[in-house]
């Protein structure tokens, strides 16, 4: 199988100039159905009933290619959508490093895994190769809360394992990523006139200073990371703010460790409010006093492969095929494998090449999107 490098670039570049931030695919994935359809006549293409549950304009899209091998197919997943700001995407190619021009990201997150995918299929068909039976999996709404992969419709797909083309790093397989908590609370005091009558507020602004200065954040151990991402709060500069919100995120390789640290902050918290006392000259009514809401929910559950996995074992074949080794690590973030493998479907995540991704300074490699390439038909034409 030779991987056309030029071919790879081509169809990566095309996609990257089709905007397709959260929530609006529904252009990508045309023209993933169309490209399936019109070179791929034995694949099927399916789609889920997501979008009502997303808000996505396109549904998940699963394609299934029949295989001339025997043995269980395996999946290979990408996801459609960008981070902001990604409308008007200008590549620009130098040498073999792809960028934008620099007011949006590139869009490597996630359409070099697409591409990818389709140039390792275009190849074993150039071919004429025997393959394994393989699902194409294409979610939306990844970069905002991996809504796509939640409301995917897991009857649709034959395999029960398979791959992410989503990470950073070429030669690399991500076995493990955290759990992660989100949390927000919302701490309400007494709204007053900030110049004539001060002494008759609660700040619930102040108050959440008081919360967070007590708080510990950052990593908080070599599994577990914490963090607050969002204050908002407060009406006008003359008026004692009655109301915060405060967003944040709890992250853990261990299920145990990410709920003793959810219950910690929401404690500490708690135990701030609780022993809160009116400041000397209060003029407060009968009662008033700060109160807190605290809101906890699990964004998605940890990922972790044991190394001797069939999904892994695979991977070692295939690279040994190509005579090059993988590095085997954990993450630091979610992706829709947490999702997938929360589902049954263990999932591996293959590191694409992608760089500097969420950012303006994005790029990818021509070069490590043809590894990359190769390892995918490796994983297919055994």
């Amino acid at each position: 199988m030779n991987i056309n490098p030029e071919r790879l670039a081509q169809v990566f570049t095309a996609m990257c100039t089709i905007d397709s931030p959260s929530g609006e695919e529904a252009r990508l994935a045309r023209f993933l159905k169309d490209l399936f359809a019109l070179e791929f006549p034995e694949a099927i293409i399916l789609e889920d009933n997501s979008a009502g549950v997303t808000g996505s304009d396109s549904n998940n899209i699963v394609i299934h290619f029949p295989g001339e091998l025997p043995g269980e197919p395996i999946f290979f997943n990408c996801h459609l959508d960008t981070v902001d700001p990604s409308r008007g995407v200008k590549v620009v190619r130098d040498g073999s490093r792809f960028t934008s021009a620099g007011n949006t990201v590139l869009g490597g997150d996630d359409k070099g895994g697409i591409a990818i995918l389709i140039e390792a299929v275009r190849s074993i068909k150039e071919a004429n190769l025997a393959h394994l039976p393989f699902d194409l999996v294409f979610t939306t709404c990844e970069e905002v809360g991996l809504r796509g992969a939640k409301a995917l419709d897991i009857s649709l797909l034959r395999a029960k394992e398979g791959y992410a083309l989503d990470s950073t790093g070429v030669d690399l397989l991500i076995t493990g990523a955290p759990a992660a908590n989100h949390f927000h609370f919302t701490i309400t005091g007494a709204a007053a006139h900030a110049g004539l009558h001060p002494e008759r507020g609660v700040n619930a602004i102040q108050l959440a200073a008081r919360c967070l200065a007590d708080l510990t954040l950052g990593r908080l151990d070599e599994e577990s990371t914490a963090n607050i991402g969002r204050i908002t709060g407060g009406k006008a500069t003359n008026i004692i703010p009655e109301s915060v919100l405060v967003e944040g995120e709890v992250r853990s390789h261990s299920m145990n460790k990410l709920a003793a640290f959810s219950r910690q902050i929401e404690d500490t918290v708690q135990s701030t409010i609780d022993n809160w006392t009116p400041a000397t000259g209060a003029q407060l009514g009968v009662g008033v006093r700060p109160r807190i809401d605290f809101q906890l929910t699990l964004e998605y559950p940890a990922m972790h492969i044991e190394r001797t996995a069939s999904v892994l074992q695979r991977v070692d074949t295939a690279a040994a095929r190509l005579k090059r080794e993988i590095r085997y690590e954990r993450a630091g973030g979610g992706s829709d494998a947490n999702i997938f493998s929360g589902k049954g479907l263990q999932t591996a995540i293959i590191g694409i090449g992608m760089d500097h991704v969420h950012s303006t300074e994005e790029s990818i490699d021509l070069q490590d999107m043809v590894r990359t390439a190769e390892l995918v038909g490796s994983l297919l034409t055994p």
